[in-house]
């Protein structure tokens, strides 16, 4: 069995110009697509810069101005000391009362900025919040109950910011 051999098309040169501006054509098509592309990615690449840029010095603001309000509200609690030791001849009295009503404005504003005091006396040691400094004998306590606080722990927005310092009831015996 013979098969025919199949022979390419004739190709005339105006057939081969006509696929040579076209092909042509094309090339230049795909070259102004991939310059279109790659400007579309430098301009997409230069604003993310600019906005990782942007972002870095939104994040540098917000942690250098942070403290800017806790900062004004302690201006007041200041002043007050300021006040108390300008005056020359108070007497002690006066002197602890001035000491409590800025001791009152500062508490205020540790509380108004989310700063609680534990208060564990009378509770169950919590080794979570408290730090024990001592056992200690306590007739009426039971065992293992904070006694006495040497140095109040405080909490940041429900978060251990410093442990309370306790003394601890012993258990009868030990």
């Amino acid at each position: 069995m013979t098969t025919p051999e199949t022979s390419p098309p004739e190709s005339t040169p105006d057939s081969i110009d006509a696929d040579l501006a076209a092909l042509s054509e094309r090339l230049v098509s795909a070259e102004d697509a991939a310059s279109a592309a790659r400007e579309m990615m430098l301009r997409e690449h230069a604003e993310i810069e600019n906005q990782r840029k942007r972002l870095q010095r939104d994040l540098e603001q917000a942690r250098k101005f942070a403290n800017e309000r806790v900062l004004g509200d302690l201006l007041a609690v200041a002043d007050a000391l300021g006040r108390g030791l300008a005056v020359a001849n108070a007497d002690a009295a006066s002197l602890r009362a001035g000491m409590e009503l800025t001791l009152k404005e500062l508490e205020r504003v540790m509380q108004a900025h989310g700063l609680s005091a534990i208060e564990p006396v009378g509770q169950p040691f919590d080794a979570e919040r408290h730090q024990a400094m001592s056992l200690v004998d306590a007739p009426g306590q039971a065992p293992n109950t904070v006694v006495t606080v040497l140095q109040k722990g405080y909490l940041l927005n429900e978060r251990l910011l410093r442990p309370a310092l306790v003394t601890v009831a012993r258990a009868a015996g030990a």
